[in-house]
């Protein structure tokens, strides 16, 4: 990961210096402008604009692709010189064009498929050096472009039987290019995008593509490495899973569900505080849906939504310390939690409204629902009290307990679902280890979500099973890196790689599609998007519980640090805090104890255990 970031930030930079530029012109009456004695113009329409305009805090780097997957053959649609897109060039057309990729159309459709190496946020630059246009006075060709989170998806056609689709990002659109020129297009997720000149009688000549990588360049503060390098990818691979979905806001998805779903955010919030810190986004993410949602409506039109919003703030109010920011959250906070007390039934059952939604994989399963809504309920009202204490609002924080009092009256069944049982367990509704040992550790990596697959792993850990956690992560995140994941998916389930071909090949004969051949719900087929922020719980998890470092007073001035290493012989790592980083070291002893160094800021009290 440190190789490929250094890489990408070996860029040009350059600085348009726009107060100069507004103070060289000259008045303008027209404009409404006035100008004082230096000639500056004070005020107008250009400059009331831009006091209303907004930086993209987002950087753009231009990536060279790795490698060609395929390229047509045939008389009718030859293909000369792929190999040249390879290289790293300047990114600026010449009259020579003698180092290009030559695509000729006498007939056929000519096409090139070009794998950038890892899934990128963005799109595509074309640079053309010569063309031969279908109508003699055109300077143009019409050159189709796909991008792909897979493979198969690159080379795949809209409304195909495995439901290949513009939804949210435009992933497969003809575009015409310029004679010596360049034009750039997209804005989606992908790592494969696939070229065809589409009209009959036509030749362009590729000078260079190369991807537009739009992202947020953020430091990694939070580290995690330990003995075992197959964890280590899957920390840094949640990692940048989310570091890619926080684009104008923290998103859901980068190809498909561009949206600031609220639920979805809480793993998401979890890993950008093990990894990147306090980041203003996140509290931009929280205030947009709070604005959009005025009481008494739910968030993003799911009642567990706004139950996650209030769980959210907790985590973040934890981790930060940030009690001015929660004052401004606490008219809407306890209107909120006044609106959930009203969803106790007189049988101290939850009675939420639809939509009753926990994540796709348990939604065809009521007793789960209604077991992981009524857990989450109490989850909700024990972060409700703590914030309402820290808002010096007694009298809230009193009708929370009571609230939670109430629904532990009922303990509901947790209809076989690991999700709902996790829920249960991080509730106390049931004892953990009894869960844990009939519903959650049953079948190991199977029958997981990568949404849920968090709240599985924390509620194992309150079971003690430090090692079957260590394990789950090793199987099912970890097989998405098998099968050619460079981020984590939006769902997975580990039966899907039964003969499968991975993400980054052709899928030959007799192979599975593990793209478009599976996917249920809002995610069949080629619609399902591979890489989705929610299903980046492990790098929060490793941080939280193997290098130990849990939040104990808020803003992280004190700390418990006790790690739990399983089978692994050694971790270290760093966790942020307002006050800098916490750095830790875990050695396992021969006797099979652990010793640990632990440096961190004056600030931070450490406890150990």
């Amino acid at each position: 990961m440190k190789s490929f970031m250094n890489l990408i930030r070996q860029r040009r930079t350059g600085v348009w210096l726009l107060g100069g530029w507004l103070a060289a012109m000259a008045p303008n009456p027209a404009s409404g402008a006035a100008a004082d004695s230096s000639g500056r113009i004070q005020d107008g329409p250009f400059e009331r604009a831009h006091r209303a305009a907004s930086r993209d805090p987002r950087v753009r780097d231009y990536i060279p692709a790795q490698r060609v997957v395929w390229q047509s053959s045939g008389t009718n649609s030859a293909v000369e010189h792929a190999g040249r897109l390879l290289a790293a060039g300047p990114g600026q057309i010449t009259l020579d064009d003698r180092a290009g990729c030559v695509l000729r159309n006498q007939g056929g459709s000519p096409g090139v498929l070009l794998d950038f190496g890892r899934e990128l946020h963005g799109g595509i630059q074309i640079g053309v050096a010569d063309l031969r246009a279908a109508a003699s006075e055109s300077k143009t060709v019409r050159v189709r472009v796909r991008f792909g989170e897979s493979v198969s998806e690159a080379m795949s056609d809209l409304g195909g039987e495995k439901n290949a689709t513009n939804d949210h990002a435009v992933r497969d659109q003809t575009c015409l290019v310029p004679w010596l020129g360049t034009i750039e297009l997209g804005q989606t997720g992908f790592r494969f995008v696939r070229l065809d000149l589409v009209d009959p009688g036509t030749m362009v000549v590729l000078k260079f593509v190369r991807a537009v990588f739009v992202y947020r360049d953020l430091p990694y503060i939070g580290e995690f490495r330990c003995n075992d390098e197959r964890l280590n990818r899957i920390w840094r691979t949640g990692a940048y899973t989310v570091q890619l979905n926080l684009q104008d806001y923290v998103w859901d998805g980068i190809k498909r569900d561009r949206l600031v779903w609220i639920g979805d955010l809480h793993p998401e919030t979890m890993t950008i505080s093990a990894v990147f810190g306090g980041l203003d986004i996140v509290p931009a993410s929280l205030d947009l849906i709070r604005d959009e949602t005025p009481l008494p409506r739910w968030m993003n039109g799911i009642s567990s939504y706004s139950m996650w919003w209030v769980l959210i703030h907790r985590s973040w109010y934890r981790q930060q310390g940030d009690l001015e920011y929660l004052r401004r959250q606490q008219p809407y906070l306890a209107g909120l939690l006044e609106a959930l007390r009203g969803c106790i039934g007189p049988d101290n059952r939850e009675a939420l409204p639809a939509t009753r939604f926990l994540d796709w994989p348990s939604s065809e399963n009521p007793a789960a629902i209604h077991a992981g809504l009524h857990a989450l309920m109490i989850l909700t009202f024990e972060a409700g009290a703590e914030m309402s204490q820290a808002l010096d609002d007694p009298a809230m924080a009193r009708k929370c307990r009571e609230a939670a009092a109430r629904l532990r009256q009922h303990v509901p069944d947790p209809g076989g679902s690991k999700q709902a049982a996790a829920l249960m367990a991080l509730a106390g509704l049931e004892d953990a280890a009894t869960l844990n040992r009939q519903i959650m550790a049953v079948d190991g990596a199977r029958r997981l979500s990568t949404f849920y697959g968090y709240y599985v792993l924390e509620a194992r850990a309150r079971a003690g099973d430090y090692q079957g956690c260590l394990d789950a992560i090793r199987d099912y995140w970890g097989a998405m890196l098998d099968m050619g994941a460079t981020t984590f998916w939006e769902d997975f389930d580990i039966e899907w790689t039964r003969n499968a071909a991975p993400i980054d090949e052709l899928v030959p004969p007799g192979k599975k599609d593990i793209h478009g051949d599976f996917g249920n719900y809002c995610y069949r087929g080629f619609r399902h998007s591979l890489c989705h922020g929610w299903a980046s719980g492990p790098t929060a998890w490793l941080s939280e519980h193997v290098l130990g470092i849990q939040i104990i007073e808020p803003g992280a001035r004190a700390i418990r640090v006790a790690p739990h290493l399983g089978d692994l012989e050694w971790a270290e790592g760093a966790w942020p805090t307002p006050f800098g980083p916490v750095k830790v070291r875990h050695e396992k002893r021969a006797d099979g104890t652990v010793e640990s160094r632990i440096d961190a800021p004056p600030q931070v009290r450490v406890i150990r255990p």
